[in-house]
């Protein structure tokens, strides 16, 4: 499971723009930001700054108001089309009368993959994110980190050359959510696939990343982009150096700053 082409990202002054009623709302302003390849990036601001609008726009659900957004050279609408990227979002969204195996193929079976090649594909990605022994659970039956899982692995059939997240481990306890943490850094390395990541939270956004972009209030615009040293083989022992709690102190300074434009 390798990504066949480039998906990298550029943004450039990426502006959204509601107009309701007569009111004008300015969601997101002048963004941009370039992505390699096989790297992974977070949008890290406070509630309703505008990130989850700004991942839409490269998921093909937001059209920007003006500027725009390529994924390896192709529009959000040409990438969606050629299947380069999978979203993952905050909720599951698994169908409560489908069994997970059901679940975790259905966007194959949308796309109208052959019944042999879903079900090898299902088994592969279900092996992956750690659900052997789940297959026939119905979604009530499986906990929150479970769904999640099987979240990710409904994305992962489709052999994303890029994943886009939308906080999905938002509504998930501490210890679970730090876990699929270190479980999506494997499977990125695994499949090695760019990751863009909607988060608020500052940990989870260092350990997922190489970049981190941090967002102002409304209107949402990048303020500062921060580097992250650490390489592949990330572990949970990475909390514990210095370096991640000198990172973490600086993006705490730089939200609190944003916040206050």
């Amino acid at each position: 499971m390798t990504p066949e082409t480039d998906a990298g990202i550029t943004v450039e002054d990426v502006s959204v723009v509601y107009r309701r009623r007569g009111q004008t709302t300015v969601a997101v302003q002048n963004c941009g930001f370039h992505l390699p390849a096989g790297s992974w990036m977070s949008l890290l601001g406070p509630s309703g700054c505008g990130k989850s609008t700004l991942l839409r726009v490269l998921a093909d659900i937001v059209s920007p108001t003006s500027g725009h957004a390529r994924i390896g050279g192709r529009t959000p609408a040409q990438a969606r089309g050629d299947r380069v990227f999978a979203l993952v979002s905050q909720h599951a969204a698994m169908l409560p009368w489908r069994r997970l195996r059901e679940n975790v193929g259905l966007g194959l079976e949308i796309a109208g993959v052959d019944r042999a090649d879903r079900q090898a594909r299902v088994d592969e990605v279900i092996d992956l994110v750690g659900l052997r022994g789940f297959e026939r659970a119905y979604p009530h039956e499986l906990s929150g980190g479970m769904k999640q899982r099987a979240a990710i692995a409904r994305a992962l059939t489709l052999r994303p050359q890029l994943l886009l997240m939308d906080e999905p481990f938002g509504a998930l306890d501490e210890l679970t959510r730090d876990r699929l943490n270190f479980e999506v850094l494997r499977l990125l390395e695994e499949t090695g696939a760019s990751l863009v990541l909607v988060t608020h939270s500052i940990a989870e956004a260092i350990i997922l990343s190489d970049s981190v972009a941090v967002m102002s209030s409304r209107p949402g615009t990048i303020t500062h982009v921060e580097q992250i040293p650490f390489g592949r083989g990330r572990t949970s022992a990475i909390r514990d150096e210095l370096q991640f709690a000198k990172i973490e102190t600086l993006l705490r300074h730089r939200l609190i700053d944003g916040m206050a434009r």
